[in-house]
């Protein structure tokens, strides 16, 4: 596989945030490029990455992703600034616009217009690394500024956006230097990444200075129906209990009729009828799940995709340790 494998990690599922630093020194052995973890209501993403920067030596270190509603644009930056120093200069930092529930019902905010939001979050945090102050006067911020108690380095972190319709993208091309998507079928990754690009090159950037990392979240077992029930509830509740999103980036990309009838399972809260009603044929576009030689075949032809620097390939729900191990070692194997 040409592009490089990184490993999406569920703080949810370790006891302690060493734990996440034991499952950083594995993937480092295993030859993974880049480890990431999300953070919506649980842990603070700072003290495992720490932990997993402080246990490795060569492995990139991620986030997938934090909110601007959730954090201020200068403790965006401090947050980044903090984790670089920590990783020897490995971390890229992760922004995306979030959503309504985790925006209102955690953080207390208004769900008010996130892209302006998310852009104005970048170029604050770019302020503090080209003049060591948050200082700025935006429409959504307005700071006079304070200096940054220690030297801003030569090479900040990178910004990676994780976002999913063609107006996001584009800004994201045109402000970020990544791009993090998520459940979108080769050919709807394709078509998106026209969108990118065209926000590269309104910034007088190219496709190729951008680094587009696609997540997917996949398992293999051996039991190959086991493998793809486990995938299928994952998938299906994601399009249909995860908010709007999701469901209606995979509606546009051709499957309309299928995230209607997942929302209306879910409306019950039927997750068996929300499972059952995606296809394999979905399953099969958005999701590497079956046997360990098939889920390798689908990363690698998915990394081989033009325009994709990186695969990022996380776990489904209710996967056991072995499993997440064989799906480990099964990808690794492509690097």
């Amino acid at each position: 596989m040409n592009a490089e494998l990184d490993l999406l990690v569920r703080l949810g599922d370790y006891e302690r945030p060493r734990d996440v630093a034991d499952r950083a020194v594995q993937a480092e052995n295993l030859g993974f490029d880049r480890i990431t973890v999300g953070e919506t209501t649980g842990w603070n993403i700072v003290p495992p990455l720490t932990l997993a920067a402080d246990r490795t030596d060569e492995l990139g270190i991620s986030n997938d992703v934090i909110s601007p509603y959730g954090r201020s644009p200068a403790l965006l930056a401090q947050t980044a600034l903090t984790l670089h120093d920590a990783s020897d200069g490995r971390f890229r930092l992760g922004l995306g616009p979030s959503s309504p529930a985790i925006t209102e019902r955690w953080h207390g905010q208004a769900f008010d217009r996130p892209l302006r939001r998310t852009r104005e979050a970048i170029e604050v945090v770019r302020a503090v690394y080209e003049n060591g102050t948050p200082a700025y006067e935006g429409e959504i911020f307005d700071i006079d500024g304070l200096n940054y108690e220690r030297d801003v380095p030569e090479n900040p972190p990178p910004i990676d956006l994780g976002t999913l319709g063609p107006k996001a993208t584009e800004m994201a091309g045109r402000f970020g230097d990544g791009w993090a998507p998520q459940l979108f079928t080769k050919d709807g990754l394709e078509d998106r990444l026209e969108n990118l690009a065209r926000g590269a090159e309104l910034a007088g950037k190219d496709l190729d200075d951008l680094r587009v990392a696609p997540i997917v979240r996949g398992i293999a077992n051996e039991d190959r129906d086991l493998a793809r029930r486990k995938a299928r509830g994952t998938i299906a509740f994601m399009l249909g209990a995860y908010g709007p999103y999701y469901g209606d980036s995979v509606a546009e990309q051709g499957y309309p009729e299928v995230v209607e009838e997942i929302r209306a399972a879910w409306q019950e809260r039927d997750t068996e009828a929300m499972a059952a009603a995606l296809p394999d044929e979905l399953l099969d576009e958005l999701a590497p799940a079956g046997t360990p030689e098939e889920v390798r075949e689908w990363v690698a032809a998915y990394g081989d995709l033009e325009g994709v620097d990186a695969v990022r390939v996380g776990f489904v729900n209710e996967m056991t340790e072995e499993e997440k191990a064989v799906t480990m070692e099964a990808v690794a194997d492509l690097v």
